[in-house]
């Protein structure tokens, strides 16, 4: 029974989104909805323990050597489960399936069909096994719910072309000379796409990311149910996670840029509301790759006890400011950013990631580095083997994304043997899992997977240069060797989640300070945890440049003066309550 206060809030934001006798109708529609929905325990956040795993479905290929026997018989998503297995260690307790459903293009988010698994992949079972210790699966499931667009394929539009008055309205039309200029979105190819109906007439349909990518129309509350309806099915599917995919393009309107629109938050709100009326034990992640103070604002309201739209969103201006420390030698704007961010108290948490199966976005950097100091670094980035994605503006094309491995540009070839290369590689990663939040990690990341060259000539878009699915037994046979690049990277992200999970002061709740340093040195502190008596912190020491440095504590409490660091070495000490641990990229194992 959802109780009269959080009707109201549905009510209210319904009124916002829709206005007049729409909102009621839609309002009485989704109570009727959500009367015959299954109530969950409540939400259970997430801890220091936990991090949070990127992955594709069919993310490794069946083995070469024996094609047709053992893992080539598994689903791709069984056969990643049964790497996970014997991989994972303990080290992610979250897995963030990418889109699984029947696509067309975009590897996934262009979805056929929401209710159902992509038979490349495997089934719901095989999803369902991830997630049930009973079966071998650990993990709290994150689903990704794309639902700014779908395919052109999906019954729903192939309906709406046939004339079908079922999804009549269900997509985004122009007229073929409207006026687009004021529009932003993350591409550069025409807007509207025309399509010809059954009865022969031509419709022009708004597509932002492809021609092969239509967008849904939310002004149409039939829309709106619909995917209500989908993420009731994901909550009773296992998802402990709804990542809302390119969310900020959601509301169309005339004279509007069409990005963060007021309605879009106002949808955002809605889904969370949604989640807290019925008692959900489910998290709305925001995906917006935009100037930072746009993508928190996907918080909503400060004053509501950590926000009241999503509770968590990407850390977008992370990967470009680690990166261009990386490349320039220079941690000030990461340094000077990371002071900024909100107090972990707010109650406001960043999921923090590096690498995913998109580009590093360029564009939340924006204001945070001066303008000439990250064109050097793009174009540093450029020579280092990154391809360059651009979006359109109403002042034209402008860099976008930057599509490569971020091994392949942070700890590149020229930089020496593998060791120093994966340690150069963990002290991006050492910056990441520092910081309060969920730290999340791309699978290729964690395998210490490099550029795949041939892939964007292969499949014909930059982005497959950090999506390939590479044979099984190759994966392993290379992580078998410990001197492998693979290897040294892996076991050292499993250390590091090893130790962050060990010590509370990781917890998200608590404090962090950016202490004063200089070059290319980040150094983080958190805590304190315990009792007056009991006090413990954590030092976490990242190197990001190749010459020798050192960091002062000088810190009242703490039991840590200077720090000194080797190039590109990560050093974290956890002192307090009568016991110290250490971890080093140089020194070894703890």
């Amino acid at each position: 029974m959802i109780g009269m206060d959080k009707k109201e809030v549905l009510e209210k934001l319904l009124v916002f989104i829709y206005g007049g006798e729409t909102s009621r109708k839609t309002n009485a529609e989704l109570l009727s909805l959500l009367d015959t929905a299954e109530c969950g325990p409540g939400l259970r956040r997430f801890t220091h323990r936990d991090a949070f795993l990127i992955s594709y479905g069919d993310m490794l290929a069946p083995p070469a050597a024996a094609p047709g026997k053992g893992a080539a018989a598994d689903t791709g998503l069984a056969r990643l489960g049964k790497f996970l297995e014997r991989r994972n260690e303990g080290s992610f307790t979250y897995l963030h399936i990418l889109p699984f459903h029947p696509y067309t293009s975009d590897d996934g988010f262009s979805v056929v069909d929401y209710r159902q698994v992509d038979e490349r992949f495997g089934s719901w079972d095989d999803i369902a096994a991830l997630g049930t210790p009973e079966r071998g699966g650990s993990f709290k499931l994150v689903f990704d719910f794309v639902v700014n667009h779908g395919s052109v394929q999906s019954p729903w539009f192939q309906g709406f072309l046939a004339g079908d008055e079922g999804y009549a309205g269900w997509y985004t039309t122009r007229p073929r000379d409207y006026d687009s200029s004021a529009v932003v979105r993350p591409r550069t190819h025409p807007l509207l796409t025309p399509f010809v109906r059954k009865d022969g007439s031509t419709v022009y349909v708004w597509t932002t990311f492809s021609a092969d990518q239509v967008d849904y129309d939310f002004s149409n509350p039939a829309v709106l149910l619909e995917f209500v309806t989908i993420f009731l099915e994901f909550v009773q599917r296992g998802a402990r996670i709804v990542r809302l995919d390119a969310i900020g393009y959601l509301w169309k309107e005339d004279g509007h840029p069409c990005i963060h629109h007021p309605k879009t938050h106002g949808v955002v709100k809605l889904f969370r509301a949604i989640a807290e009326a019925l008692d959900l034990d489910v998290l709305i992640l925001t995906e917006t790759n935009v100037p930072h103070a746009q993508n928190v604002a996907y918080f909503g309201n400060p004053a509501c006890g950590g926000g009241d739209e999503a509770h968590m969103v990407y850390n977008f201006a992370l990967p470009p400011l680690v990166l261009h420390s990386m490349l320039s030698g220079d941690a000030a704007p990461l340094r000077a950013w990371a002071k900024t961010l909100p107090s972990p108290e707010t109650g406001w948490f960043f999921l923090n990631y590096l690498a995913s199966h998109d580009g590093v976005g360029v564009v939340p950097a924006k204001g945070l580095v001066e303008d000439a100091a990250f064109a050097a670094t793009i174009e540093e980035a450029r020579k280092r083997g990154a391809l360059v994605s651009y979006k359109d503006t109403p002042q034209g094309p402008v860099p976008y994304e930057l599509n490569c491995s971020y091994l392949s540009i942070v700890a590149p070839p020229f930089l020496g043997s593998p060791e120093i290369r994966a340690r150069a590689f963990l002290a991006a990663h050492g910056v990441l899992f520092s910081l309060s939040g969920l730290p999340a990690v791309y699978f290729h990341s964690w395998i210490g997977s490099e550029a795949w060259k041939e892939g964007p000539d292969l499949l014909g878009y930059n982005r497959a240069v950090n999506r390939e699915r590479p044979p099984i037994d190759r994966v392993e046979m290379e992580l078998d060797d410990p001197a492998s690049l693979r290897a040294l990277v892996y076991r050292g992200i499993n250390r590091f989640l090893q130790f962050r999970k060990a010590e509370e002061a990781f917890s998200p709740g608590v404090a962090q300070k950016v202490l004063d340093s200089g070059g290319a040195v980040f150094a983080l502190l958190r805590g304190p945890v315990g009792g007056a008596a009991s006090l413990r912190w954590v030092l976490c020491a990242q190197n990001l440049g190749g010459t020798p440095a050192m960091v002062q504590v000088g810190e009242a409490g703490v039991a840590l003066d200077r720090i000194d660091l080797e190039p590109w070495e990560t050093r974290w000490i956890a002192v307090g309550n009568g016991e110290r641990r250490e971890i080093s990229t140089v020194e070894g194992e703890e």
